[in-house]
């Protein structure tokens, strides 16, 4: 019955086949691991390419009602988007992605997202967490009305290809996909069918994030794995590779009190929006940016057993802040986590300490990423 009351993503027939370990996640039934577990997952994403079902995230297209053609269709679609995030989308050039945030009128985020411009001018491609999607696409419906419409991309999967491996893996059938660099999209034939591939993912490695309609997400799906270098890996290790990344996990370490400065996000923010001050929440934000947050987003190392969320943090005895996520770091061997202080203790070498069951473990403040990120850029 429990099981029966879960969504299926197109790929769990694939799941199944290679006996993989099942959780609910976001209404979801997703394959947590599979048969060599966690730590051998995670360490072969590191060293050579893993295939992660993410379908469950949330995908739409975001169109101008009434499109004139051109450039200007662009700027249409992208300026009424603005409305709701402190980016530059206006500028987005069409085969580019972009990271923003959703914010609320306190400037604290709903949600964070990317937004990719490829296709038909006045179209813009959203990708959203799977746990926020159904108030996400509300919101955006109710504040655009009249002006855009947003379609949720329900008949598809979405699959991500991450690691050093990535792109050699996926070259021999999609030679175009090598050819991106971070953060670049496009169409890309499957046989009869049309991908969207991006070169992105979440965790901190080289990788893709295929966009597939469902018909052809299995095949997709066993094509890939047909490399050698390339294995599943399930949520649990995409947890473990984010957290390494120190990217951060919405309703953990962004919510809506939380700023993007706070949240160390402050790249977001465009210089032009910035200045207009046209977003929700602007005038926080240029207040925290001009003298500092009160809290700021840090990371630790930490000493003992891993520290989770709502761990309490202390200065010389003192609470001053608490995990928000927080694990054992499989590249590193120790512990490490994410969480909120006031700025001076985030100081990478400030000595601190957490609180794991009624006991204080030695924890240390270390600089962001915990493990390098090794991203396609362009020269």
């Amino acid at each position: 019955m429990y099981a029966q009351s879960l969504k299926r993503t197109p790929l769990h027939a694939a799941h199944v086949a290679l006996q993989a370990r099942f959780t609910a996640f976001t209404g979801y039934d997703m394959p947590a691991q599979y048969a060599e577990g966690v730590l051998a997952e995670h360490h072969w994403t590191r060293a050579h390419a893993s295939l992660f079902d993410v379908s469950h995230m949330g995908v739409a297209v975001l169109s101008l009602d009434r499109p004139r053609g051109g450039e200007g269709d662009h700027l249409a679609v992208a300026s009424a988007l603005e409305s709701l995030v402190p980016s530059d989308l206006c500028g987005l050039k069409l085969g580019r992605q972009r990271y923003t945030t959703l914010l609320n009128d306190c400037g604290g985020v709903i949600d964070d997202l990317m937004v990719v411009r490829v296709g038909l001018p006045g179209t813009l491609h959203l990708v959203v967490n799977a746990a926020v999607k159904v108030r996400d696409f509300a919101l955006i419906r109710k504040n655009l009305a009249g002006v855009t419409s947003l379609i949720p991309l329900k008949d598809c999967a979405l699959i991500a290809l991450q690691g050093p491996e990535a792109a050699d893996a996926l070259s021999m059938f999609l030679p175009a996909a090598a050819k991106l660099a971070f953060m670049e999209a496009a169409f890309l034939p499957f046989g009869s069918a049309r991908l969207l591939v991006s070169r992105s993912g979440y965790t901190g490695e080289d990788g893709f994030e295929l966009l597939a309609p469902a018909a052809v997400a299995c095949a997709l799906w066993n094509q890939l794995l047909s490399h050698p270098r390339v294995k599943p890996a399930g949520l649990a290790a995409r947890d473990t590779l984010r957290l390494e990344a120190g990217l951060p996990l919405y309703g953990q370490d962004l919510d809506e009190s939380i700023s993007p400065v706070e949240a160390g996000l402050g790249f977001v923010l465009s210089a032009r929006r910035l200045e207009a001050g046209d977003f929700p929440g602007a005038e926080r934000i240029r207040r925290e940016l001009a003298e500092g947050p009160q809290r700021f987003r840090i990371a630790l190392k930490i000493q003992g057993a891993p520290a989770r969320a709502h761990t309490p943090i202390a200065a010389d005895g003192q609470l001053i802040g608490r995990v928000t996520s927080g694990g054992f770091s499989p590249s590193l061997g120790i512990p490490i986590a994410l969480g909120f202080t006031p700025p001076q203790f985030g100081v990478p070498g400030t000595d601190l300490s957490v609180t794991v069951r009624h006991r204080a473990q030695k924890a240390t403040a270390v600089p962001l990423p915990f493990v390098p990120h090794r991203y396609a850029r362009k020269a």
